[in-house]
């Protein structure tokens, strides 16, 4: 199966942003979170910043929008071209509508849940979405230490694509290191957010351990 690692950008240099990306030229997709200080309590990027990062990019631009109503703002996402555009479950007014439309506009399409939020009511939606992200902290901010509580949640997801064969991507997201990928990959997870963890050291060397610490431990 095969491993993704997706940097966070929220953990660059933001006036930097074309020679961060640069180094990071080894991930699969870049990792954009989108905050609005009311969904979570933080602000971060919006549109005109995630469409200039589209321009830079060379590689995919995987979008996680952590805001209120995604109904009226994820398409505005997908139609800049971003790869994949991953909205929360918790906000959604009609979660399986709104994955049609991105899917229609051209974008994978992907749901999230937080730490507390049960993934059961989501198994036999499974082929409405491309990703399913199990939030491993609580959205809001980098830097926070991994919740291993949230793994069950992975085992069931993985049990279940494993099952149908859908091509579902499942992605973690917070407190990734080289120790804790291990856990999240014998988990169930198959795509990788790491923000700190990549960007504190050499990009490169980072993405190249955690690839390799996960691809060991992937089913």
């Amino acid at each position: 199966m095969p491993v993704r690692i997706n940097p966070s950008i929220l953990a660059a240099d933001f006036a930097n942003f074309e020679r961060e990306l640069g180094r990071i030229s080894t991930a699969d997709l870049v990792h954009v979170d989108i905050m609005d200080n009311h969904f979570v309590p933080n602000l971060t990027f919006g549109l005109a910043m995630t469409e200039r990062l589209q321009e830079l990019s060379a590689i995919p631009l995987d979008v996680h929008l952590m805001i209120d109503d995604p109904d009226r703002w994820a398409p505005g996402y997908a139609e800049l071209g971003a790869y994949s555009v991953t909205f929360h479950a918790e906000a959604a007014k009609d979660a399986v509508s709104l994955a049609r439309t991105l899917r229609d506009i051209g974008a994978r399409a992907g749901i999230a849940i937080k730490p507390g939020t049960p993934v059961e009511p989501f198994l036999e939606l499974l082929p409405e979405f491309d990703q399913v992200l199990v939030m491993t902290v609580e959205p809001g901010f980098g830097g926070q230490s991994f919740i291993e509580s949230t793994m069950p949640k992975l085992g069931l997801l993985r049990e279940a694509v494993t099952k149908t064969g859908l091509d579902v991507w499942l992605q973690v997201d917070g407190g990734i290191t080289a120790d804790t990928i291990v856990i999240a990959a014998e988990a169930g997870a198959d795509t990788f957010v790491a923000g700190s963890s990549v960007f504190r050291g050499e990009p490169a060397e980072q993405i190249a351990t955690l690839r390799a610490a996960a691809t060991a431990h992937a089913h």
